[in-house]
């Protein structure tokens, strides 16, 4: 192996990348707008669902509850009549239809138990599956003060000391944001190598460089240091702009050991990326392979569902992903401002995972190019 070697070869990659308008802006627009709306549009909370409410009685109570939903749960309600609820939900202009029937105040104040009609469009299920139950909460509780002339307060026989960690205002986004980098680290590492392999390929310039005194194992390291790189300075920068200044989110911990431990997981996932391009023959198929791939390394490992509520099966076989490791390093350092002596099991798993797929793919590599000599 030869230094200059692999470093003119990166050289080259990075201007091919330069000259690829359309992979920077996807690079571009990975790091800083899918990293915003990633973090601030979380399809499992409820978050400004559009409510419409009938309100048939008209009285004090009936009020009330109007008034109680409002941001940012609910948008704030849109009052209509029993003609419009169902076409304002068959348009899809609401998710929620809530009907307040004649005789409500007095039917509760008789000590009666009145029905309230909730309407619940399913196909919007994120906010239907927890839509409904705050709903249900609201007017409990609007029903309930009304009743009592003030807002009860439960007094417990005990008293628990609440202390939130290393997210005191329970923000959301801050969660997101993490998540999303960790997504966009590993998607775009993979397309970015496996994108120049095949079209090196299809453009014949692969042949151009086995004339060349060098190795497959320079032509391979080459590409995994310069889209590593590219992808690798492109997340400090989104960590620290969209992160840190646009979102706000206090990063505890070291950035640089975050930055090491990225730089671990882009060796291993360039080097998957290399694999799938020689295991696919067109663009086309490689994008097919990446979707299957990339589907499983966003869903299951751990960072949109806890692994603990994934079958055993699932979380064994998760283990020889990289993203499973990184997303426990890049949590333990962001959020509890964990040290290397906290998260070095997670640098070994990622070099021995990134050395196996690095071996593999360069096996594959090798024998792609014998078979096109």
């Amino acid at each position: 192996m030869r230094i200059s070697n692999i470093l003119a070869l990166s050289v080259k990659e990075l201007r091919s990348l330069a000259r690829d308008p359309v992979m920077i802006a996807l690079i571009v627009y990975a790091f800083s707008v899918a990293i915003y709306t990633g973090a601030t549009a979380i399809p499992d909370t409820l978050n400004k669902a559009p409510i419409a409410i009938v309100d048939e009685d008209r009285s004090a109570l009936s009020t009330r509850i109007v008034g109680a939903f409002y941001p940012p749960y609910f948008t704030p309600p849109i009052i209509t009549t029993l003609a419009k609820m169902d076409s304002l939900m068959n348009s899809g202009v609401i998710t929620f239809a809530l009907d307040i029937p004649p005789d409500f105040q007095r039917d509760v104040l008789a000590g009666d138990r009145p029905t309230i009609q909730l309407n619940v469009d399913a196909t919007r299920i994120s906010q239907a599956y927890s839509g409904a139950g705050y709903v249900e909460t609201i007017v409990a509780t609007e029903v309930a003060a009304f009743l009592q002339r003030y807002r009860a307060v439960a007094t417990l026989p005990i008293e628990l000391a609440l202390r939130t960690r290393f997210n005191p205002t329970l923000n959301r986004t801050w969660f997101g944001a993490v998540v999303e980098i960790i997504n966009q680290i590993t998607m775009l590492s993979m397309v970015l190598t496996g994108a120049a392999l095949i079209r090196e390929r299809e453009h014949g310039t692969i042949e151009h460089l086995l004339v060349m005194p060098v190795t497959p194992f320079e032509i391979m390291v080459s590409k995994v240091v310069a889209m590593g790189l590219v992808v690798l300075v492109a997340s400090a920068v989104s960590l620290v702009v969209i992160v840190q200044i646009i979102l706000s989110m206090p990063i505890q911990g070291s950035v640089a050991l975050f930055l090491a431990g990225a730089a671990f997981n882009l060796f291993a996932t360039t080097s998957l990326g290399i694999f799938l391009a020689t295991t696919a023959r067109s663009m086309p198929q490689f994008a097919l392979l990446f979707i299957l791939v990339a589907l499983a390394l966003e869903m299951l490992s751990g960072g949109m569902t806890p692994r603990e509520s994934m079958p055993w099966l699932v979380r064994d076989i998760m283990l020889v992903a990289p993203t499973t490791h990184f997303i426990v390093l890049a949590q333990n350092i962001l959020f509890r401002g964990s040290g290397f002596s906290v998260v070095w099991p997670q640098f070994l798993a990622l070099g021995v995972i990134g050395a196996a797929l690095f071996g593999i793919a360069l096996a594959r590599f090798r024998k792609t190019i014998s078979e096109m000599q």
